[in-house]
């Protein structure tokens, strides 16, 4: 894997490199959806995870859930979410930003001491697109993106996923990445670009 390609990845549209990974058990709780799609959200974050060589939990001792997933219409109703908005600073602007780029999704992290991630929000607006994509594909597009702190613009280009005889499955090269990315000889969090060239390592070492 070209180290080039890797740091890339995590270096973001301001040129900043930084790549960071859970520094805690991830605890998800998935938010309006029915029985059949939260088994598959929790069934995809679990795989992934389980990829990572990382551990979930049944609770965080501070948030209780620590990874949230939100599936709704309109922005403006995460603004009814009761006390949301204190576990998202400037909830109120942000959904009017969202809204007035008519995105469809978004993702807000929050960090421990040692800059970690400690926590993560996921915002997913079923729009036309979204309700064309299999429960599966976006399941799985959404827990690579929240299992480590990526670029701002890592998968604009290229997708995480690929299908493979009828399947989507996640790229083979991100799945090494991934590992790598938690191997505990490597730091939780990096902003030197010079880390690129350790996950090329790790990836040549547990290949």
């Amino acid at each position: 894997m070209q180290t080039d390609w890797i740091e890339q990845l995590f270096t973001r549209a301001d040129g900043q490199y930084l790549c960071a990974r859970w520094g805690r058990p991830i605890v998800p709780v998935v938010f309006g959806v029915d029985e059949t799609t939260l088994a598959t959200v929790k069934g995809a974050i679990e795989a992934v995870v389980m990829l990572a060589g990382h551990k979930m939990a049944e609770t965080d001792a501070e948030l209780g859930a620590n990874l949230m997933v939100f599936f709704f219409r309109d922005w403006s109703e995460l603004l009814e979410v009761p006390n949301l908005d204190r576990l998202v600073e400037g909830l109120e602007p942000l959904v009017a930003r969202l809204q007035g780029a008519d995105a469809n999704q978004y993702r807000v992290f929050r960090f421990d001491e040692a800059n970690a991630i400690r926590a993560a929000f996921v915002f997913i607006r079923m729009d036309d697109a979204l309700d064309a994509v299999p429960a599966e594909t976006l399941a799985l597009s959404q827990a690579v993106q929240v299992i480590l702190l990526w670029s701002d613009r890592a998968f604009t280009d290229r997708s995480a996923l690929a299908v493979a005889d009828g399947t989507t499955i996640l790229r083979p090269e991100i799945g090494a990445l991934i590992r790598a990315a938690y191997d505990p000889v490597l730091p939780a969090v990096a902003t030197d670009p010079a880390h690129a060239l350790r996950l090329g390592a790790r990836i040549a070492s547990l290949q």
